[in-house]
């Protein structure tokens, strides 16, 4: 399963890059632009993967903390990471009573973990054991790269369909005597490429937090408390909506805004029903192997 959604995961970035370059190429009837959307593809990848951790970080105001301001949380994130067989990561708190978590960064030795003041006063231990675990589970699995990677992408082929849609607008003559690219592709970039983009980070975040609540279930041994975490945090979410910069809502255990209809097929998140739903069907196993164990 997990190699299955490796694979899925690269393609569907691989399929970001190639929106970029193929975009480019039918925005402007050139390699030129192929070129351009070649170059923000790499730049884009190569600044989320040098600066992932420190933009999460920054767009949601975290605030590093040492064991002496918090020895309880620090403790039980230190013991958690060690179960999963990890460095401890640098521990973040970010002032809201909005009750939600993240984890960031490149790879185990330059990741992060940051819950909110809120979530701390809404989970009981054994519930935010069960966040923390899904957190260290995305650093292990180094979801935290690939979502910044994603996100940023994702950016990126916005940014060259305004870009060149303007050139389509205001830029010089091309040989055919037409002024700016090719309608068709900047039609493609203005419009369909973002929609296109947003579903594929959509696709890749749903993917991962499946992955990771199935590991925090492994690290704790308790999925029923982290399915009661996310119900919590479903409810009380909705009444008090985070502030932040959208582009890294994928990174969020919760979705950080409430809304139905079209907004809600936009999730970055699967459906915390079906998460539960998921997390129940592991424990149900995991209580069979402990009752066959004992007869």
């Amino acid at each position: 399963m997990f190699r299955g959604n490796q694979i899925k995961t690269a393609a569907l970035l691989g399929l970001l890059s190639g929106i970029l370059v193929l975009g480019g190429y039918w925005a402007t009837g050139n390699e030129q632009g192929a070129f351009i959307g070649l170059i923000l593809a790499a730049i884009s990848s190569f600044g989320s993967w040098f600066y992932s951790d420190k933009a999460a970080l920054a767009a949601y105001n975290a605030q590093p903390i040492t064991r002496e301001q918090a020895p309880e949380l620090y403790d039980m994130v230190a013991s958690l990471a060690n179960k999963a067989d990890l460095p401890m990561p640098k521990l973040c708190v970010v002032p809201t009573q909005t009750p939600n978590a993240f984890a960031t960064g490149r790879d185990a030795d330059h990741a992060a973990v940051a819950v909110t003041q809120g979530i701390m006063q809404t989970l009981d231990r054994d519930e935010l054991a069960g966040v923390i675990a899904h957190e260290l589970t995305h650093i292990k699995n180094r979801d935290t790269l690939t979502q910044a990677v994603a996100g940023t992408l994702g950016g990126a082929v916005t940014f060259l369909g305004r870009m060149l849609s303007f050139g389509a607008l205001y830029g010089p003559v091309n040989r055919d005597n037409r002024q700016g690219g090719n309608p068709l592709g900047v039609l493609i970039l203005v419009i369909l490429a973002p929609i296109s983009a947003s579903i594929i980070q959509m696709a890749i975040s749903r993917t991962r937090e499946f992955s990771a609540d199935r590991g925090a279930a492994e690290i704790t041994g308790n999925p029923l408390a982290l399915a009661s975490a996310l119900q919590k945090l479903e409810s009380i979410g909705k009444q008090i909506p985070m502030n932040g910069n959208p582009a890294f809502e994928p990174v969020l255990i919760m979705n950080p805004f409430s809304g139905g209809g079209l907004q809600a097929l936009f999730r970055t998140h699967p459906p915390t029903e079906e998460r539960v739903r998921q997390l129940q069907e592991i424990a149900k196993k995991l209580q069979k192997n402990l009752t066959l164990a004992f007869n």
